[in-house]
């Protein structure tokens, strides 16, 4: 469990250095252009690590017999979460980007959970978990104040 917690937070703090420089790599030669710099880089990246760890393409082409919406949910939703990164940190800054970010990601993540979509095992929204999911809303809407 501490494993996967620290890999979660690594990522966290991952997240939040593409944040702002996405935001500026968009800035210096375009969103979409960055976007597309940043998903074919991505693609090399990951494309090295399955050959050094699998000593080749592994399961990779069952990814084309699986169900559509694992291509729209995985690779579709990431498109939009790096375009909107790259767009909005420039314009409100890294923190309210991440906030609003992580507020649309926990929100999203109480209904995944309560009604068990796309086949993950139904989670109970407990008076906590909504706290929470309330409380970091309250939170990244005053990451949008700069005053």
């Amino acid at each position: 469990m501490a494993a996967v917690v620290a890999l979660a937070l690594v990522a966290g703090v991952a997240g939040s250095i593409q944040v702002a420089v996405m935001g500026r790599f968009g800035e210096r030669i375009g969103s979409i252009e960055a976007l597309v710099a940043n998903l074919a880089f991505s693609t090399l990246l990951a494309s090295l690590v399955l050959l050094a760890l699998r000593q080749g393409f592994g399961g990779t082409g069952d990814a084309f017999r699986s169900p559509w919406w694992y291509w729209l949910g995985g690779g579709g939703m990431g498109v939009l979460v790096v375009f909107s990164i790259t767009v909005c940190a420039p314009r409100i800054g890294a923190t309210a980007t991440i906030g609003v970010l992580i507020a649309g990601q926990l929100a999203m993540g109480v209904v995944i959970d309560r009604f068990g979509l796309f086949g993950v095992e139904e989670v109970a929204l407990t008076w906590p978990r909504a706290v929470g999911v309330v409380l970091l809303g309250l939170g990244a809407g005053l990451s949008l104040y700069k005053g």
